[in-house]
């Protein structure tokens, strides 16, 4: 077996819970509790992803043994692991939650990459832990498909985001309530290897503030800084703090961005769910826009409100890094530097949005009236039901002289609002036509840099469950394709022309599809 060195800097630089029973409770004066995995039945390895293997230095011999289901299902330990869950709250639907916690993810221990970079191993669905309230600490099949596939979906679409090594089967069935409506069922259980330079999320650094641990917190950000930030060394100690809120803030501007490129919705964007890193983190009720709708969320418990909605999603980051700057506050003599934070997210942003305007629809720059021209698209795909990224797509294979409405005819949803918005789709394609003759990009270009930004395969909720549904009933392999599908998304794929299709008619309310809560 690969030999890994884990240096558990986390705990060695960190205070801990000097309580080891593993029993739900108040953790306050620490950062993280000692806790073990709780073995499972029967672990049978269902998936891994082979970049993460490679650079965590596991062949294939190793990843088939039983001994790597054993350790990725929580059974046993390599040498050197020592498991923690860590201690954090966080503001859920905009409301304090207080403290909050690892309650289902279990942290093995950090190892060094052969790619020169800290690799954070934590298994989701390896049992309780003293954060776990009143869950049993487990996760479903499911939900562990759904996050295995995106976090590696994710990563291949050039967003950044946690990974995921490996998807275990544990044997054992799970009671899960999945619409919180009454008609719990077992389910299948599984855990999940997802890998991170780090797990810190706002919300490890809002509860020790909120209790006015305020030392706590200081140690946290020093050792934050020093391990994840090194490039801020660099800056004076008085700008640093205020240097590094600012580079908080512009990764998660460009995440998001990201999201919006691709139609990404995360669906329960709390703080505890926003990375200190600028990752993608804990995929839970998460969706992809099929036919346009700005309003889409995928999350049921989000149902009236739609506060994470699809087009909300930057507006969201700046609150939760409003409450991440009021968390830090303590460490601050003044709050301009913070403030500066907020405006450099602003920024980055629009920048942001700027390029990805560009790069959908192939130009060499964004102007002012591109900004006008995209948002005239987006209003035609919405009143159109247009599938998003089938417009793009088709949008970036199509000659500039045979920009023809008909080219479009299969992107849509519903045939009555195809016809009822040809004359608008028209109108549009003119405009389009005519700001291409005046932009620098020969057709060559402009269609390798379309397809640079527009994936042809997205991880759509559709394709997720049918190969959720596939492994309930003993197949993984649906898993396997789907993840290689996933790992080429802008790719030409003969023979997998299906993976790229509209959502179809039986997916349109079917739950796992359309409908999913936070135990999804």
């Amino acid at each position: 077996m690969a030999t890994l060195h884990f240096d558990n800097a986390f705990q060695q630089g960190l205070p801990g819970d000097p309580d080891s029973r593993n029993v739900v409770r108040e953790v306050r004066g620490a950062l993280w509790s000692e806790v073990m995995p709780a073995p499972v039945a029967a672990p049978k390895l269902l998936a891994h992803s082979p970049e993460m293997a490679a650079i965590l230095g596991f062949d294939d011999v190793e990843i088939a043994s039983p001994e790597f289901a054993e350790v990725f299902a929580g059974n046993r330990l390599f040498d050197g692991m020592r498991p923690y869950a860590t201690n954090y709250g966080g503001h859920q639907f905009g409301r304090w939650a207080g403290q909050l916690g690892d309650g289902r993810a279990i942290t093995l221990g950090t190892v060094a990459g052969s790619d020169g970079q800290d690799w954070e191993l934590q298994l989701k669905g390896a049992g309780r832990t003293p954060y776990s309230r009143h869950a049993d600490g487990r996760a479903v099949l499911r939900s562990s498909v759904r996050e295995f596939l995106c976090s590696e979906a994710m990563h291949h679409l050039g967003i950044p985001t946690t990974r995921a090594l490996s998807l275990v089967a544990t044997g054992e069935e799970v009671l899960r309530d999945m619409f919180y409506d009454g008609h719990p069922e077992m389910e299948p259980g599984a855990v999940v290897c997802r890998v991170s330079p780090s797990f810190l999320r706002f919300g490890h650094f809002e509860l020790p503030s909120a209790r006015g641990e305020v030392d706590l917190l200081r140690r946290l950000v020093d050792f934050t800084i020093a391990r994840h930030f090194p490039e801020l060394n660099a800056s004076s100690p008085e700008h640093r703090l205020g240097d590094w809120f600012t580079e908080i803030c512009r990764r998660t501007a460009r995440l998001v961005a990201g999201w919006m490129r691709v139609g990404f919705v995360h669906g329960v964007l709390n703080t505890d769910n926003m990375s200190i890193l600028g990752l993608t983190i804990d995929y839970g009720p998460y969706g992809w826009i099929d036919d346009y709708d700005p309003d889409f969320t995928p999350n049921t418990t989000d149902a009236q409100g739609r506060r994470y909605r699809f087009d909300w999603q930057p507006r969201v980051a700046y609150w939760n890094l409003t409450q991440l700057a009021r968390a830090l506050s303590p460490l601050f003599a003044d709050v301009a530097p913070l403030q500066a934070g907020l405006d450099a997210f602003a920024e980055t942003y629009a920048e942001a949005e700027r390029v990805n305007i560009a790069g959908k629809l192939g130009l060499a720059e964004c102007r002012d009236d591109d900004r006008v021209l995209m948002a005239d698209l987006q209003s035609w795909m919405q009143a159109a039901e247009a599938d998003m990224t089938l417009v793009f797509r088709t949008l970036s294979d199509l000659p500039m002289d045979a920009l023809a409405i008909d080219a479009f005819d299969d992107v849509h949803y519903d045939v009555g609002k195809r016809i009822a918005t040809a004359g608008q789709l028209q109108a549009w394609l003119q405009r389009y036509r005519q700001r291409l003759a005046d932009d620098p990009h020969d057709a060559m270009a402009r269609r390798d840099r379309m397809r640079a930004f527009n994936p042809k395969y997205i991880l759509r909720n559709w394709l997720a469950q049918r190969a959720i549904e596939r492994a309930q009933q003993g197949d993984p392999s649906g898993i396997v394709e789907l993840l290689e599908v996933m790992r080429h998304p802008c790719d030409d794929q003969p023979g997998r022309e299906d993976f790229a299709g509209k959502r179809p008619d039986w997916a349109r309310n079917r739950a796992g599809c359309s409908m999913l809560s936070c135990s999804s």
